[in-house]
């Protein structure tokens, strides 16, 4: 057997599923859970076949070990606020199918690898190509802003405090009906003095938390604990919450940046260059 089309394989499937994750998070903001479960499980499985051809546990027992280290340091990652709950899945998904990194006898390519593992050279290219994906967003989004263009001194002043406050309040922010929430969404800060509303947000364990208010109309504040969003869990609850009229009808959320198209460009170069890190320090650090 040919072991190079398995790893063909894998590799076609997981650069197919991270287009299409890529596609989900840009129209919908978010990533099916499902996808990623199905990676998991293609991944272990595609390896535990290398590994009962050439009665070798290395390929399994790497797949596991990989997808578990990886979920742990991006699943931290994910508490710094750094991306989405569903990319923290994606990466698991892709550690899962590519444990080592590029076969390169079978396309011969020979990508630059790293001491560590391969869906950390996608953790970290990811990052690396996020910055000009951000700017356009970003850029994008002010262009956008009915506030910028009835008030061109925002951009002018665009280094005084209040200016940018303004700008950045009224570009990454928007106001969403209760009933059209989603999950994935951000919430910001939504003000209320009912402690019963505390008591339920406690119980529901999801990703929202009550704070306390430094407004003195205002006793607490709600909002998103991480950029995981909300969970299907606060959606209901907070649907529920606006049909008892204890919330209004309408939330203000945070317009995140879709980070997934980065992890399909991270993913890509490290499969034909390697890790980005590694080559900049190769070419640009040591040279110097």
């Amino acid at each position: 057997m040919n072991f190079s089309v398995v790893f063909l394989i894998q590799i076609i499937v997981i650069i197919l599923f991270s287009i299409l994750a890529s596609i989900y998070d840009v129209r919908k903001g978010f990533v099916p859970d499902r996808l990623n479960y199905f990676l998991i499980i293609f991944g272990v499985s595609s390896n535990l076949i290398l590994t009962l051809f050439t009665s070798n546990v290395k390929y399994v027992l790497a797949s596991i070990i990989s997808m578990v280290i990886t979920y742990v340091i991006a699943y931290m990652l994910w508490q710094l606020h750094m991306w989405g709950g569903g990319d923290v899945k994606l990466f698991t998904s892709i550690a899962t199918v590519i444990p080592f990194g590029l076969n390169g006898e079978f396309f011969n390519v020979f990508p630059l690898l790293s001491i560590y593992p391969f869906a950390f050279t996608v953790i970290f290219n990811s990052i690396l190509v996020s910055f000009p994906f951000l700017v356009i967003f970003t850029t994008h989004l002010i262009l956008k802003n009915k506030a910028v263009k009835n008030n061109v001194d925002l951009l002018v002043n665009v280094f005084n405090y209040q200016s940018l406050r303004t700008l950045i309040k009224t570009t990454l922010n928007k106001t969403v009906m209760v009933k059209d929430l989603k999950e994935g969404m951000i919430v910001n800060k939504y003000s209320f003095n009912d402690e019963h509303i505390c008591e339920l947000i406690k119980e529901s364990e999801g990703n929202l938390k009550v704070y306390d208010s430094p407004d003195d109309n205002y006793k607490y504040y709600f909002k998103s604990k991480s950029a995981g969003g909300l969970t299907d869990k606060d959606v209901t609850l907070l649907k529920l919450l606006c049909l008892q009229k204890f919330i209004a009808k309408s939330v203000c959320v945070k317009i995140s940046f879709p980070f997934t198209p980065s992890i399909l460009v991270g993913l890509i170069i490290a499969l034909s260059f390697g890790d980005l890190m590694m080559l900049i320090t190769k070419h640009f650090v040591l040279v110097i």
